[in-house]
C-alpha cells in the first residue's frame, strides 16, 4: 500500500514562492508517475502538473506553466512541486497523486491516480 504525505503548505504574499513535498512510503516513486493536482472551496479537483514514470516528460496547466515545476528526488522516495510568483487563484488544498500502473495516455485526470496524500493548504495573499 502506497502512502503519500504532503508538507510545505502555508501562507505566502503574492508573487511570492513555496515549494511542496510529497513522501511516499510503501513504494518508490521512480516507478511511479506522479501528479500534483489542487482543490479550492466549492470547486472542483483539478490538474496541476505530472511527470511521467520515465523521467522524461512533464505536463503543466495552462494556468502554472512557466510558474510551477515538478521533480522528483528518488533517493528520498519524494516529489516536489516548486511553486513561484504565486497568485492568489493559485489558493486551494494541493494533493500529490501516484499511478503506480503506469498507463499511457493523459495524465491530467484524477482517475488515472490509484493512490492519493491528504492534502496541504496554500493560501496565497493579494
Amino acid at each position: 500500500q502506497v502512502q503519500l504525505v504532503e508538507s510545505g503548505g502555508g501562507l505566502v504574499q503574492a508573487g511570492g514562492s513555496l515549494r511542496l513535498s510529497c513522501a511516499a512510503s510503501g513504494g518508490t516513486v521512480s516507478t511511479y508517475t506522479m501528479g500534483w493536482f489542487r482543490q479550492a472551496p466549492g470547486r472542483e479537483r483539478e490538474f496541476v502538473a505530472a511527470e511521467r514514470w520515465t523521467g522524461i516528460s512533464t505536463y503543466y496547466a495552462d494556468s502554472v506553466k512557466g510558474r510551477f515545476t515538478i521533480a522528483r528526488d528518488n533517493a528520498k522516495n519524494t516529489v516536489y512541486l516548486q511553486m513561484n510568483s504565486l497568485k492568489p487563484e493559485d489558493t486551494a488544498v494541493y494533493y500529490c497523486a501516484a499511478d503506480v500502473n503506469r498507463g499511457t495516455g493523459v495524465l491530467t485526470t484524477t482517475g488515472r491516480y490509484e493512490y492519493w496524500g491528504q492534502g496541504t493548504q496554500v493560501t496565497v495573499s493579494s
